[in-house]
């Protein structure tokens, strides 16, 4: 055998198989996560919130039990993940993902997998029936997804352990995309799942999508087109979704062994879901340069405002001086205008100096001439004035003391100069270096 290694692998299984989209999303993720610089972490230092954006597209399945939604899942992953069948199998909500191996979460793991849906916590009893199923499958955009299966709505004495209607509309809201499924077996009316989708119609009505599901079952063409008939009579019925450009393609789980003469559209729901990835590769490229400019802004005016509270500090620092000053000099000239008038000129000059004491009686014969045009009478109340005016000078120069803001340390400000410098440097060269590699996907060469 020969002595030579094995030659490592430049790009490994993983990113072998990892698509285009998936690695600019995972890439963008890992900017605002980096433990070191994330964005995360320097719009934190600065009091901003971010949030890491999502590195999969969520897509929530609604509709009456026994409508499809779980098969549709499993076929989409080509994976028995989740139970199917005539009762009422999904009874809270499960997130089904794609990982690195095959595992089942509750609902605190659930919620650490998603921090994005931590305010499902508010509604009570929803945490019991929160679950994950993730999938080692790879198939279609599969790794890209994930779906939310919804509890399977039913009209009635049907007691739900939370409010379903609440909770399926906030989670609605979450989404990138809400598939509707109505089946044509008599549960297409349930008035539960019309009154969510009119509630959501309002919210969110461009990510709404209905489908006529396991459209195979409903018999005879003409049996469909009585079902999709009764079923837009209904939702015309009601204004919030009553609109034009309605759709409702009929799809159903094909099976090789079950040929069936009914078109089947369940295509382009996988199209569908292509695409909405590719605007959710445009929209998180863009959130990041947004999120970019954020941080730099804030940086800026941190910076300018420190500049603006440095400059503030110096002025009251001169007021306060100034006071202090003014409110120790004052009583001390006072006191020792007396005590130099105590004095002839001759022992002040053996003590001091001649020039030095021209210099004092100057000043303090000032001092001596008003006092000496006060009346004795007004003497008193003079100096408690005096007095009182002096401590209000002192206490003026406390106050203006206590009025600084506080400023950036030079620590703080190389920081902030560093973080800037990354983001402009790295972050957002990183950025059109992954626009670019993305509009290449999907553009030949002489359009860039």
């Amino acid at each position: 055998m020969s002595g030579r290694k094995p030659r490592s692998v430049a790009n490994p299984l993983e990113s072998a198989i990892t698509t285009p989209s998936e690695r600019i999303l995972k890439e963008c993720h890992s900017l605002y996560v980096d433990s070191e610089n994330g964005l995360v972490k320097i719009a934190s230092s600065l009091g901003v919130l971010l949030l890491p954006p999502r590195k999969k597209i969520i897509v929530m399945i609604m509709g009456n039990h026994s409508a499809g939604k779980s098969s549709f899942i499993n076929w989409y992953a080509e994976e028995h993940i989740q139970k199917t069948g005539v009762a009422i199998e999904t009874q809270g909500f499960t997130f089904i993902t794609s990982g690195r191996k095959r595992e089942s979460l509750t609902g605190n793991a659930t919620l650490h997998l998603y921090p994005h849906f931590r305010p499902l916590l508010e509604f009570k009893g929803v945490m019991d029936y929160l679950s994950a199923e993730i999938s080692t499958s790879k198939q279609k955009k599969f790794s890209l997804v994930t779906f939310v299966d919804t509890p399977g709505l039913v009209d009635g004495d049907m007691i739900y352990p939370f409010d379903v209607n609440s909770a399926i509309t906030w989670l609605g809201e979450q989404s990138d995309l809400i598939f509707v499924f109505f089946d044509p077996m008599g549960q297409a009316l349930c008035k539960r799942t019309l009154n969510i989708v009119e509630n959501l119609s309002e919210k969110c009505g461009d990510k709404l999508l209905f489908y006529l599901s396991k459209a195979d079952e409903a018999g005879k063409e003409t049996d469909r087109q009585r079902v999709m008939m009764q079923i837009v009579q209904e939702l015309c019925r009601r204004p919030g979704l009553n609109k034009c450009g309605f759709e409702m393609p009929t799809i159903y789980i094909p099976n090789p062994q079950k040929p069936s003469r009914c078109v089947n559209q369940i295509d382009g729901v996988c199209q569908t879901i292509e695409k909405t990835i590719n605007q959710a590769v445009q929209k998180t490229l863009d959130q990041l340069e947004k999120d970019c400019d954020l941080i730099c802004s804030t940086i800026s005016s941190r910076l300018e405002q420190d500049r603006a509270d440095v400059t503030y500090n110096r002025s009251v620092r001169l007021h306060s001086f100034v006071c202090g000053a003014l409110g120790v000099f004052l009583p001390l000239l006072f006191i020792l205008s007396f005590i130099v008038h105590t004095f002839s000129n001759e022992q002040l000059d053996e003590l001091i100096g001649e020039r030095l004491t021209q210099t004092l009686f100057v000043f303090t014969g000032v001092v001596m001439y008003l006092w000496d045009w006060i009346p004795e009478d007004g003497q008193v109340v003079f100096v408690i004035i005096f007095g009182a005016f002096c401590y209000l000078l002192l206490c003026l120069a406390k106050y203006f003391a206590s009025q600084g803001n506080k400023t950036l340390t030079k620590k703080e400000k190389r920081t902030m100069a560093v973080y800037n410098d990354y983001i402009q440097d790295i972050v957002k060269t990183k950025k059109a270096k992954l626009y670019e590699w993305y509009l290449q996907q999907c553009a030949a060469e002489y359009d860039l």
